[in-house]
């Protein structure tokens, strides 16, 4: 089977995150399977147009938005090669693809963008493009099998108008670390670990900070990630008379990021929307539980509530809250990191992997017939 995958990032990209980490891991497994794989994504500049890299055909062409234009436009030419099927990662904007091509086509979605637009665009162009992703993508994959990260996710798709039947969840696996565990910072310290752009919020742990300051005098926080928002949150850090105490790390390599995410007392994951949470399950890996807030949606499933982290449903006052109570409380600290870490060995790429595979070869059964057909 030849598997194209179209997302508009790859995890070399600088503003790539966790779904570029899920559908790489998910490339990888069907190159363990004996499939072919080429991922069709965006050119950043300073990258090559084209590599193999984990045995994945790597192929970047266009900018963030030229490379859906870039993609239909291999998918009609031929240049990819014989396909078998399509995955069309859906961040917002959809590929079009069954506009490119007559093999199937399964849609990656992460999480559906309603909130988000209206953070991120103007009031023209968030409409627009809500109404592309709301209107026009379900008329388009009508026919199309779907993959949702999360049971969060499928329902937002479900209110969409896409049949239920028509949707498989296939949750995010981990990679489990075996570095070395670096002890815990003596002051409490909090992480925030991600993408820097507006929708993630992470304003909302520097306001807890700031809050919580007077009563933990030595209190820290990580911002480990890097993004086109990095310079709004110096400023908004500077302004709550922060800054003395928040570290912006920038990426970081994933040695470096188990060891931030060892000396962190908390993960605090602020997102007013998460398709599930990748970062969740990196923390529990190493025994650190999570703060994040019910709307969100995905972390209603990669957070077990009260069990391996804080579901916050009362705004900025209870995010502050949670936080201030597992600060404040080692031994609720103590108890839901362990179950937390007991937790996330349930979740392995592997299985991941083999539901995602399933998923392909049900969607392709009449491409197979036809190449076996012609093969006699």
């Amino acid at each position: 089977m030849h598997v194209a995958l179209l997302n508009w990032r790859d995890t070399t990209h600088p503003e790539g995150g966790g779904s570029e980490v899920y559908l790489e891991h998910m490339a990888r497994a069907l190159v363990r399977t004996g499939h072919d794989v080429t991922l069709v994504t965006a050119q950043p500049g300073g990258m090559p147009d084209e590599e193999v890299r984990d045995g994945i055909r790597v192929i970047r062409r266009g900018s963030k938005l030229g490379v859906y234009r870039e993609a239909r436009r291999l998918l009609r030419s031929g240049a990819l090669g014989p396909l078998d099927v399509v995955v069309d990662t859906q961040n917002a904007i959809p590929f079009l693809s069954p506009w490119a091509t007559d093999v199937p086509v399964v849609v990656l979605v992460h999480h559906v963008h309603r909130e988000q637009w209206p953070v991120i665009y103007d009031p023209v162009r968030a409409r627009v493009g809500w109404w592309i992703e709301s209107r026009l993508a379900p008329r388009v994959y009508r026919s199309s099998q779907y993959i949702a990260v999360s049971e969060s996710t499928r329902s937002e798709l479900i209110d969409l108008g896409v049949s239920p039947e028509r949707i498989s969840v296939v949750r995010n696996g981990i990679s489990h670390s075996d570095e070395p565990v670096t002890a815990k910072d003596e002051h409490p310290r909090v992480l925030v670990l991600g993408r820097l752009v507006p929708h993630k919020r992470v304003e909302h742990v520097l306001e807890a900070a700031a809050a919580l300051r007077p009563r933990y005098p030595g209190i820290s926080v990580a911002v480990v990630g890097e993004g086109w928002w990095h310079d709004d949150l110096r400023a908004t850090a500077r302004r709550l008379r922060v800054d003395d105490i928040v570290e912006f790390t920038g990426r970081v390599d994933e040695q470096e990021k188990v060891r931030q995410i060892d000396r962190s007392w908390l993960l605090a994951l602020p997102s007013l929307k998460e398709g599930w949470g990748l970062v969740v399950l990196e923390a529990a890996d190493r025994g650190v539980p999570a703060v994040a807030y019910a709307e969100a949606g995905g972390v209603r499933e990669s957070i077990a509530a009260n069990e391996t982290g804080l579901i916050v449903n009362d705004g900025p006052a209870g995010f502050t809250s949670a936080i201030d109570r597992l600060l404040g409380d080692d031994e609720l600290r103590a108890r839901l990191g362990q179950q937390a870490q007991q937790r996330s060995a349930e979740f392995t790429w592997g299985e991941s992997g083999r539901a995602f595979e399933e998923i392909l070869r049900r969607a392709t059964p009449s491409t197979r017939r036809r190449r076996t057909a012609r093969r006699r």
